[in-house]
């Protein structure tokens, strides 16, 4: 009901959008995507779904779990290789690796959804995420700012949308469904030691 109401309150998709779900392998971008999927069955306009997951070059991840759950939704996925774990961690040897990551992460995702003819990507940050940001970026960064349910990108002409903003992380946990989806771990070095 929320990631419907929050599709139509801020017009995120469009008749014959091509959606790239990120998919990081954690709860919240898989119950995005299996939501997204319910959703496709009574949207007002037809729009496709794919899945798309960055490989950060950190090794030891098993992705099978994601490939299975695709391909059980009849919906195409993409596993991307990329360097960026090596490049942020042994190359550069970032002391505050997340911000360089995460640029060069969303710059990766641009260009595969270009590539990939998805001018829409989905991600899956909810309600708590829209307000960890905001505290966080006024805690550390002395401004008051959050991201947008919607964000257009006009020099790569995509929109980011973000299904999730009205769905609280504890609807995402407590919900039956959604404790049976995959959950794979992220071998990131920097994982549950940054704010």
């Amino acid at each position: 009901r929320e990631v419907g109401k929050a599709i139509g309150d801020f017009g995120m998709i469009e008749e014959g959008d091509r959606i790239m779900v990120c998919l990081s392998g954690g709860k919240d971008s898989t119950a995005l995507l299996v939501a997204l999927k319910r959703f496709q069955h009574f949207s007002p306009v037809p729009f496709e779904l794919e899945g798309i997951t960055l490989d950060m070059g950190f090794g030891g991840m098993d992705l099978t779990p994601l490939v299975d759950l695709c391909a059980r939704l009849d919906i195409p996925y993409t596993i991307k290789k990329t360097m960026i774990g090596p490049i942020v961690f042994e190359e550069r040897q970032e002391k505050n690796p997340c911000s360089l990551c995460a640029r060069m992460k969303r710059g990766a995702l641009h260009d595969l959804a270009i590539e990939r003819n998805c001018r829409t990507i989905a991600l899956g940050h909810h309600a708590d995420d829209a307000i960890e940001t905001f505290f966080l970026s006024l805690f550390y960064e002395g401004r008051i700012n959050t991201f947008s349910p919607v964000t257009y990108l006009d020099r790569k002409d995509i929109t980011l949308i973000r299904p999730l903003i009205f769905v609280k992380e504890q609807d995402i946990i407590g919900d039956p469904e959604m404790k049976a989806l995959p959950v794979i771990q992220s071998t990131c070095p920097a994982n549950g030691y940054t704010k």
